[in-house]
């Protein structure tokens, strides 16, 4: 199988190719810099976002696209320049993949395409399905729906596609964990803000899991929460991680304290939303750790 791969070389991309390259797929990682990259057998570099790349002669027949390119929302405060960074680098990377599949003379089977469960906005009441169709009206709720109307496109082309509203994910090298845990670590940790605001988590294992689940899976489309089973209150998961890590829980971060630190980026862990993965449960995905405790303890005591 031959999958192209854009942002490939971050936290959840990483994770992508090493197990499919162990499975002796294929992978073909789109980079604005393909020269400075170490080839390997099953691992490719192909140049594109740039003025003299032609991604398409550099590629065979693809049977699948993994679109996650975009800047990172945790790797700054969110100022207005920030913000249209953010949006602008999905939309360019989606539109991007849209015309690169439509210059395919044979189209993938199928088009993975990066979201979030940021679309549905924040509450600490309800409850959120793929069922549910409205949408949020903070920055990254605006954020998503742009996203995934951009992916929207790719559809038309007759390719089945499949956005992964991805909740918060959990790994040992990458993303959110390794900071929330540091206070831990340096005896200070406690709860963040009311505590009481859920959080929707997936481990990196699983996100690997249901997107090879969803290549295999013709029937599965649309939006798909790829978020565990038990979401948790920040202040069940601040327990969880102290009990794991033998480290007191005492030390409470004041909702105002991240205000005034992150700014508006301090939604991300201040608020927060209670998130189901229906069509994964009923399509018959069996998480690998679809409790938090399991989760965590996988990851910090490896």
């Amino acid at each position: 199988m031959n999958i192209l791969i854009a942002g490939g070389t971050g936290f959840v991309g990483q994770a992508l190719t090493a197990y499919f390259a162990q499975k002796g797929y294929h992978m073909y990682i789109l980079t604005r810099n393909a020269q400075k990259q170490e080839h390997h057998r099953y691992i490719h570099y192909v140049q594109w976002l740039t003025n003299e790349a032609n991604p398409l002669e550099q590629l065979p027949s693809i049977d699948v696209v993994i679109n996650l390119a975009g800047e990172s929302i945790n790797s700054g405060r969110w100022n207005d320049a920030r913000k249209r960074t953010i949006v602008e680098s999905r939309l360019q990377a989606t539109e991007a993949i849209y015309d690169l599949i439509a210059q395919m003379p044979n189209k993938p089977s199928v088009v993975i395409q990066a979201s979030a469960i940021g679309i549905y906005g924040t509450s600490l009441h309800e409850t959120f399905t793929e069922r549910h169709n409205k949408v949020g009206t903070d920055f990254l709720a605006e954020t998503v729906k742009k996203w995934e109307e951009a992916g929207q496109r790719i559809e038309s082309l007759g390719v089945r596609t499949v956005f992964m509203r991805f909740g918060i994910i959990l790994g040992k090298h990458g993303g959110a964990l390794p900071r929330i845990v540091l206070p831990y670590k340096w005896l200070i940790g406690g709860t963040i803000g009311s505590g009481q605001q859920w959080m929707s988590w997936v481990h990196i294992d699983d996100v690997v899991g249901v997107v090879d689940f969803a290549i295999r899976n013709g029937n599965i489309s649309g939006p798909v929460n790829v978020t565990a089973p038990q979401p948790v209150t920040m202040k069940q998961f601040g327990k969880t991680v102290a009990n794991i890590l033998h480290r007191p829980h005492w030390l409470p971060v004041p909702s105002f304290a991240l205000q005034l630190l992150l700014g508006e980026m301090s939604m991300l862990v201040l608020e927060g939303q209670r998130v189901i993965p229906e069509k994964l449960l009923q399509a018959g995905y069996r998480f690998s750790f679809p409790t938090i405790d399991r989760a965590l303890a996988n990851i910090l005591q490896s």
